[in-house]
């Protein structure tokens, strides 16, 4: 029998995959109740911290082209769930911020997803944290040349 070590890249890859389209179709389930895209509560979840953040950082965070962000945002604004202000810092940025409004939705759909969601068991979830983001690094560094 192989060890883990000598098995091929495919299988993890496989498994993430796996793994990650599972957790989509069950964020998504608990999202729908709520009238919420995924990538709705991805750009949601960035602004939630009440900071306010930039297009490109809310795009890079969430996977998104820009078009493509900017028109989630465009909705988002339309529904009084986000608004945009002019940095104060840098005058040529936009920072898109939750309203009132977006911050009771994103508590109601964060509770949702948090009711839906399995847990591992601590030590198990902070584990799989813990390999999930130094993976994550170590793919990144490995990109840079």
């Amino acid at each position: 029998m192989p060890s883990s070590s000598a098995r091929p890249p495919r299988d993890l890859v496989q498994l993430l995959t796996r793994a990650e389209r599972l957790a989509a179709r069950r964020l998504q389930a608990a999202l729908d109740e709520e009238g919420c895209s995924l990538d709705a509560w991805r750009v949601l979840a960035l602004l939630s911290d009440g900071q306010g953040q930039h297009m490109t950082a809310i795009a890079e965070a969430a996977f998104l082209p820009p078009p493509t962000l900017t028109k989630l945002v465009d909705h988002l604004v339309d529904r009084n769930l986000v608004h945009r202000r002019v940095d104060p810092l840098d005058r040529r940025r936009v920072l898109a911020h939750l309203t009132p409004r977006g911050q009771e939705y994103w508590q109601r759909v964060d509770h949702a997803v948090r009711a839906n969601w399995p847990t591992l068991g601590d030590s198990d979830d902070e584990l799989l944290r813990a390999l999930l983001d130094r993976l994550a690094d170590t793919l990144d560094d490995s990109t840079r040349v």
